[in-house]
């Protein structure tokens, strides 16, 4: 019993730092993947995925020749399975690392007049969308419109019409009213302007959400599911408003709810962004001198 326990003590001084760095990067990596995928179906198909390990595990010690035969020839072909399966999730984990820190080194940064003057394209816009909404809301006019962020809709955009225009109350109850060509697919929020219109975007694969949810929330749903978008829904039939965002879908949003729900997800980021870069900027003067 001593000797195994000196044995331990033994193993234990063995490690070194960078052992611990390196338990700790694959500790922080698995919780982050679990995140990920947690309340998606990815985390089915992972359950799925351990048990046919432990099946195999189980098969190759106690020597079943005909299950082993078959799991290592699943095994051989599983990875490519695992990438097209888990495709969704894998661009969603992808974009999530792009939305990190490492994209804000200064090179990617845009001027900051430039950032000024977006941060008051969006400010005009945000007002104009809830004060569209609150009107289509009253009226029961079915609407989809999606809020770019950092992640680009180009394949989305494709889809539908550019229009390129500045957002104004008439030009959006023009385009979702119900005679209108374009009233059935969603508006395209880009730097502040209304930069497209009748897209069709990706439907939801949540077979959990509720049956009241129609087409147009499966596919805010889908979108906020591939990209860091904030999509808005104004329900054809309840006139209720929505906001899906990172594979959730709050419903029931009062027009100042979603004021001051917009105005938190997009320009807070931005006035973030400028305030440091003002005060590297400063930092930097301060150096010179």
């Amino acid at each position: 019993m001593v000797s195994e326990w000196n044995q331990i003590i033994g193993t234990i001084k063995a490690i070194g730092v960078w052992d611990i760095v390196d338990i700790a990067i694959v500790a922080v990596l698995i919780y982050q993947v679990i995140k990920l995928i947690r309340e998606t179906r990815a985390m089915q198909l992972t359950k799925g995925l351990v048990s046919l390990l432990l099946l195999y595990f189980v098969a190759y010690n106690l020597n079943m020749k005909t299950v082993k035969f078959i799991m290592q020839n699943v095994v051989a072909t599983g990875v490519l399975a695992l990438v097209i399966v888990f495709q969704p999730e894998l661009r969603r984990m992808l974009e999530y690392v792009a939305q990190t820190k490492l994209n804000k080194f200064s090179i990617f940064q845009s001027s900051q007049e430039k950032d000024s003057q977006l941060t008051s394209a969006w400010n005009d816009s945000i007002s104009v969308i809830v004060h569209a909404c609150e009107h289509l809301s009253k009226t029961k006019t079915g609407a989809l419109i999606v809020l770019e962020r950092e992640t680009k809709l180009g394949e989305i955009i494709k889809t539908g019409t550019i229009v390129d225009a500045k957002p104004s109350d008439e030009l959006i109850g023009n385009l979702f009213f119900v005679n209108s060509p374009l009233h059935d697919g969603a508006m395209i929020i880009r730097d502040g302007r209304i930069y497209a219109s009748g897209c069709f975007l990706p439907l939801s694969q949540n077979y959990t959400i509720s049956k009241e949810m129609g087409t147009r929330h499966r596919a805010a749903l889908g979108m906020s599911e591939n990209s860091d978008a904030v999509i808005v829904v104004v329900s054809e039939e309840t006139g209720t408003i929505s906001i899906a965002q990172g594979g959730v879908i709050e419903r029931n949003f009062s027009i100042p709810q979603l004021e001051k729900r917009l105005r938190h997800e997009i320009l807070r980021k931005k006035e973030g962004e400028q305030t440091k870069e003002s005060s590297v900027k400063a930092l930097l003067r301060k150096v010179k001198r």
